[in-house]
């Protein structure tokens, strides 16, 4: 599978965490805020270097199964 956008892993940044190449934003952070109910508006606001179509990449990358190298997943509460 394909990554989309420009969401990014390399073991070797960010401990391997998903990011936006170019940037040093990790996905994430991304959608906390929006799982927060902040506004695209906000985000980008707050994150400049980072488009509405990377707020995009950000849903569709958790939408993909967690079979992705670097994906975290969370076991418990």
């Amino acid at each position: 599978m394909s990554l989309p956008g420009r969401v990014a892993i390399d073991p070797n940044y960010r401990g391997g965490r998903p990011h936006f190449r170019g940037t040093r934003v990790p996905v994430y952070v991304v959608l906390e805020m929006l799982a927060n109910r902040e506004k695209p508006k906000e985000i980008l606001s707050e994150y400049p270097n980072l488009t509405a179509e990377d707020l995009r990449d950000a849903l569709m990358y958790a939408k993909q199964p967690a079979e992705i190298p670097g994906t975290p997943i969370a076991v418990g509460t």
